[in-house]
C-alpha cells in the first residue's frame, strides 16, 4: 500500500492529544452510565485536499455486480463514489447529522452547524452514494485504512474496546464508521450499494478484515434503558460469536447483566445485514453516552463473505 507523509486532510488542531485522551482511565460503568457528559469535539479545520493514501478506483463510478446493480436500481438510480474534495466530504458529513442527530437524539458539537465532524474525518476515506436524478447524497461510510491508522494512532474503535487480541490483523484491517442512510432510502438498495463499493475498495488495497461498532440504539423498537441491547447480545452471543482468540472487552461496557435480556426483539437492520454477510461479533457491546447507543464489536473477514461479494473482491485484486 502507497504510503504518503501526510493525512488525507490536515490534522485538527485536537488530534494531537488524542492518545493522552486514549490513555485516561475510564470511570467505573455505573457512574459512568449516571453522571456521563457529552465530549465536545472541535472542529476539522478547513484543509487542503491532498492524493488519497490508498488505490481509488480510476473510474469516478464503481463498479458492482450486476445483481447488485439491480437490487440497487430497483427504486432509485444509485451512484457509488470515493469522496474527492472537502465539499464532498461536507456532503456526507450532513447526512451524518441529519440521521444521528435529528433522528436518534445523538449530542454532536462540532463548530459547523448541521454537521457531525470528529477527529477521524481527516484520516478517513468517505463512500457516497448519490440518487442520480437528484445528485444527493443518501448514504455513506467512512473508513480508516491501515496506512491512516497508524497516523492517528488509533482507529475509533480503540477508544471504546480493548483491542488488543486483533493486534496481528491490524496490517490489512480496515475499520468502518459512520455509516447511515437516508430515511427515504431503507428499502435496501443503498446498503447493497455501499457494500459493493466496499468490497471492490478491499480488493483494490489488498486487505481482508473490516471491524466496527454496531450500534443499537437505547430505545430500540420503543423498549427502554437497553434492555434491548442486552436482549440482541443475547440473542447473537448464541450464533455469532468469534472464537476467543479475537474476543475484545468494552472499556465502559453496557451493564448487560443487570438489564431485562429475555425481550424478543429484532437487531437493527445493519447488524441483520452483517451477520448475513458472516460477519462475527467479538464480544459483549459498549455504551457510547454521546450518541446513547449500545456499541457491538463486530468483525467480517473477506474469506467470510457469501460468493456473489467474494468474486467482486477477487476481481478486484486480479
Amino acid at each position: 500500500m502507497k504510503e504518503l507523509p501526510t493525512p488525507t486532510f490536515d490534522l485538527s488542531p485536537r488530534m494531537r492529544g488524542l492518545p493522552a485522551l486514549l490513555r485516561k482511565p475510564l470511570r467505573k460503568a455505573g457512574a459512568a452510565l449516571a453522571h456521563a457528559r457529552p465530549i465536545s469535539v472541535a472542529p476539522a479545520s478547513t484543509p487542503e485536499v491532498s492524493v488519497s493514501p490508498v488505490v481509488l478506483p480510476a473510474a469516478p463510478a464503481l463498479v458492482q455486480p450486476a445483481t447488485m446493480r439491480e437490487a440497487a436500481s430497483s427504486k432509485h438510480g444509485l451512484d457509488a463514489r470515493w469522496a474527492r474534495n472537502l465539499d464532498e466530504v461536507r456532503e456526507a458529513q450532513r447526512l451524518r447529522y441529519q440521521v444521528f442527530a435529528e433522528e436518534m437524539g445523538a449530542t454532536l458539537k462540532a463548530g459547523i452547524p448541521g454537521h457531525d465532524i470528529d477527529l477521524f474525518d481527516d484520516y478517513c476515506e468517505h463512500l457516497l452514494v448519490r440518487d442520480l436524478e437528484t445528485g444527493m447524497v443518501v448514504g455513506t461510510y467512512r473508513v480508516l485504512t491501515p496506512a491512516q491508522a497508524r497516523r492517528v494512532g488509533s482507529i475509533y474503535s480503540d477508544a471504546e474496546f480493548d483491542l488488543v487480541r486483533l493486534r496481528h490483523l491490524r496490517a490489512n484491517m480496515v475499520e468502518l464508521g459512520r455509516s447511515c442512510v437516508h430515511a427515504d432510502y431503507r428499502s435496501g438498495g443503498v446498503i447493497l450499494t455501499l457494500w459493493g463499493a466496499l468490497a471492490e475498495f478491499m480488493g483494490r488495497n489488498q486487505l481482508d478484515t473490516m471491524i466496527g461498532c454496531a450500534s443499537i440504539p437505547m430505545t430500540h423498537h420503543g423498549l427502554p434503558s437497553g434492555y434491548a441491547a442486552a436482549s440482541i447480545w443475547q440473542q447473537v452471543r448464541q450464533t455469532h460469536l468469534a472464537p476467543i482468540e479475537y474476543h475484545v472487552t468494552p472499556r465502559l461496557p453496557l451493564p448487560v447483566d443487570e438489564l431485562q435480556s429475555d425481550v424478543v426483539v429484532e437487531p437493527p437492520a445493519l447488524i441483520k445485514g452483517y451477520l448475513r454477510l458472516g460477519a462475527k461479533v467479538l464480544g459483549a457491546p459498549a455504551w457510547d453516552p454521546d450518541f446513547n447507543t449500545a456499541d457491538l464489536p463486530m468483525m467480517m473477514r473477506v474469506a467470510d463473505l457469501p460468493s456473489r461479494y467474494r468474486r467482486q473482491f477477487d476481481a478486484a485484486r486480479s
